[in-house]
């Protein structure tokens, strides 16, 4: 069974990106600079996806983790399970 990754995001996040510019995505989730990479993943078995813009165009990043076009958003996040409320937590 394979370890799911941490949900970075429950929305997809758009970022103005370069032509020819390497971005590197998180995988692991637990990035602080969502959808990019911190360095958050060394504690975890997962790495960092590279991605190369062709053109500088708006991409939408998945911040769910759960995207089969990563690092692209599908909209897999639409199909979470609802966030806990602070009430339910706390009991």
């Amino acid at each position: 069974m394979s370890v799911m990754p941490e949900v970075g995001g429950r929305t997809p996040i758009a970022i103005d990106v370069e032509a020819g510019k390497s971005y590197w995505w998180c995988a692991c989730g637990r990035s602080q600079t969502q959808p990019f990479c911190d360095g958050s993943h060394k504690v975890t078995e997962f790495r960092p996806v590279e991605w190369q813009a062709e053109k500088a165009e708006k991409i939408w990043f998945c911040a769910c983790k759960r995207s089969g076009k990563r690092p692209m958003c599908d909209g897999s996040h639409k199909k979470l399970p609802p966030e806990a409320s602070s009430a339910t937590q706390a009991q």
